[in-house]
This record gives C-alpha cells, structure tokens and sequence, in this order.
C-alpha cells in the first residue's frame, strides 16, 4: 500500500515527521536537525513532533544511546506505530503522577522560566547542536530542617533532568571573554587558575544552593534571610 505524502499539510506536523522519517531517511539512516528542520521549515518546535513519536514506538537514538552519532545526529533505528493509519498512535493515558498542564504551567512560571540547574531557557539551542531546549517538571529530594526530607517540583531542560552527552568545551568564547577583563579581575583568576583550585565564601556558596532550590524552599530560604531567624 503506498504511504501518503509527508508534504500533505493536512495530515498534521508529527504524522509527517513520522511519513517524512520513513520515506526520506529510512530506517536504520542517519539524519540532522538540520536536515529535519530544512524539511519542515515553516513549523515551529519541528523537533519536539520527532521526540513525540518515542511514546508510539519509534526508536530515534542520540549520541547518549549511540557514542558514534555526533551531538546533532540522530538515527531511525526502528519504527514504531504508524501513527498516519486511522486509529493508531492515539493519544496516551497520562501519568497520574505527572503535574496538571496548569500545575505544570505554574511551576514554570515561578521558576523563571528557566532550568534551575543550568540557567537556560526555552528556544534556546545547547552549545554544538541543533537541539532546542525544552524544559521538564523534575523532582528533587529536598532536606529540610527539622531533619525530614521531601521531595519538591523544579523546572529543568530535559539535558539536567534525564542526563546527556557532554558538550564541548568553548575555549575560544573563554578567551575572548579573558580579553575582557581588567588587571584586578585578570590577576585573580590568574591566582586560582596557579592554585587549580578556588575556594569559595560561604556566602558565595549558599547563593549557588539557593539558585537551585525549588520554589517552596527558595521562598522559605528567603523568609529566614528576610526575618534574619535560623
């Protein structure tokens, strides 16, 4: 039976994606987000529509499942459910753990809009990729004063949630970045960079824990700094 067209519009963006994976890359293949994107250029977030198609089945792995890929690679390696046929690829049961579209929307909200591990924000593209960044409701294992731990919601990019690849490293920004500096800040990077080795305040350092906290523990951080108690 002959597949319909991956350039019919009104089949929708994934089953495209999906129709467009099959008749132009072929199992097995690889392709770029590049080339994904060249594909489809007038659909927003084209890539998000290809992570859609693991839940039906399909198999698309990075350079996390297969060190060969380089970090804007990916291959088909096998396909799932064909999602274009009528009835298939419906939509699945939701998790009944998993935050409410409004919960979800108010967690991100409040976080800034940004991951809370590493600071970025979506629409971005991570360093040496194609990936857009897409943030995710993680939780995280918090303890708390009274000596009880709790698990709270906090917004991440799907790279610090699930883990990924390493990125590589942008000595050349560094080095421009080091053109910039004036001779105080240059000699004391300088001295930490002879040591190997910075020690940080401890003011420096509750800053860094703080900007990682979920929300419910940066405002309860916040109210004792405010009120000056313990």
């Amino acid at each position: 039976m002959a597949l319909p067209s991956w350039e019919d519009a009104s089949l929708g963006s994934k089953k495209r994606v999906a129709l467009w994976l099959v008749s132009v890359v072929g199992e097995g293949n690889l392709f770029t987000y590049a080339r994904l994107r060249d594909a489809f250029p007038d659909t927003a977030q084209i890539d998000r529509r290809l992570r859609d198609l693991r839940p039906d089945g399909w198999r698309i792995d990075t350079a996390r499942e297969d060190p060969s890929l380089g970090m804007s690679e990916r291959r088909l390696v096998s396909v799932g459910d064909l999602i274009w046929e009528e009835g298939v690829g419906q939509t699945k049961v939701q998790d009944k753990d998993k935050p409410s579209s409004t919960r979800r929307r108010e967690i991100l909200s409040r976080d800034g809009n940004m991951c809370r591990s590493c600071g970025i924000t979506p629409g971005q593209e991570y360093a040496s990729s194609f990936e857009t960044v897409q943030l995710d409701i993680a939780r995280r294992s918090v303890l708390r004063p009274d000596g009880t731990t709790a698990v709270e919601l906090i917004t991440e990019c799907r790279r610090c949630r699930v883990g990924g690849p390493d990125l590589e490293a942008d000595v050349a920004g560094m080095l421009a970045a080091l053109a910039r500096l004036g001779t105080i800040e240059r000699n004391m990077l300088l001295s930490w960079v002879k040591a190997d080795q910075r020690d940080f305040g401890t003011v420096e350092l509750l800053w860094a824990e703080y900007r990682t906290l979920p929300q419910e523990s940066r405002s309860r951080f916040r109210e004792a700094l405010e009120s000056g108690r313990q």
